[in-house]
């Protein structure tokens, strides 16, 4: 079998492609394709092209693996490994022309579902900015050559915490309601709209943590790996791995506080 950093170095290559290709087809002008739940949850015909690129280079490359996309159907492998790819996070962002948007591909052992596989590499990439951030198994993470390390305790000035707000009108009143509990430790609040950016965040120290409802398996895949070779703590509650329940990526100095607020 492939090392793991084989497997990153085809992730890297292949993020690199998609994450161009996603540039200039944001610097042509996007398309709306369809919407998912709504009018706020809109795809472009760029995360359909871009994802059918990844698509290809992989099948290319190790044809024995399985896929999960968020844009085409899923494909069950031979060799126990999965590609999880999120072709344009933040496609939102990515339409309105906000520089906040990533190419998420992450390779996992197991079924490709969060709450049971092991991550074993990662690649998120923002093409607006350059950025290209990775991680393997037991070997770090990194910002080009820059090894990432999360915060440690918030100082008594707050948190800077990140979340995600659903599409659905009546979920984000709730969400509102629970972000109440929260302030109280926080510095501020952010919502950039990309899971893959706000994960890669916390591992680059630029964040104190993140949590969210709601998310899919190619939201968190490559993010939460960044995050626990950064040294952090990705999870949900009561110790159960993180899923569409509840994802809580920090320190590990924080974590539980975090995780007491969400629960009042």
């Amino acid at each position: 079998m492939d090392s793991d950093a084989q497997l990153l170095s085809l992730a890297v290559e292949v993020a690199r492609e998609a994450g161009e290709l996603a540039r200039t087809r944001r610097d042509q002008g996007v398309a709306i394709a369809a919407t998912k739940s709504g009018l706020a949850d809109i795809v472009t015909e760029a995360d359909r092209e871009v994802e059918q690129l990844i698509r290809d280079r992989i099948a290319a490359a190790r044809p024995d693996d399985g896929f999960l996309g968020e844009e085409s159907a899923a494909k069950e492998g031979s060799s126990g490994l999965t590609w999880v790819v999120d072709p344009i996070d933040g496609t939102v962002n990515y339409a309105y022309g906000i520089p906040a948007y990533a190419v998420s591909i992450a390779v996992v052992e197991g079924p490709p579902d969060p709450a049971v596989w092991t991550a074993v590499a990662g690649v998120v990439d923002n093409p607006a900015t350059g950025e290209l951030f990775r991680a393997s198994r037991g070997e770090g993470a990194y910002l080009d050559s820059r090894r990432l390390a999360i915060l440690g305790e918030p100082d008594a000035s707050g948190a800077l915490i990140a979340t995600g707000l659903s599409y659905d009108p009546e979920r984000r009143i709730e969400q509102f309601e629970v972000l109440r509990s929260v302030l109280p430790l926080a510095r501020d609040i952010r919502r950039m709209g990309a899971a893959s950016l706000d994960l890669a965040f916390v591992a680059a120290g630029r964040l104190d943590a993140y949590y969210e409802w709601g998310l899919w398996p190619w939201d968190m895949a490559a993010g939460s790996l960044l995050v626990s070779e950064a040294g952090g703590v990705v999870g949900g509650l009561a110790g159960a791995r993180a899923s569409r329940d509840l994802l809580i990526a920090a320190s590990p100095e924080f974590f539980g506080s975090l995780e007491a607020a969400l629960t009042r």
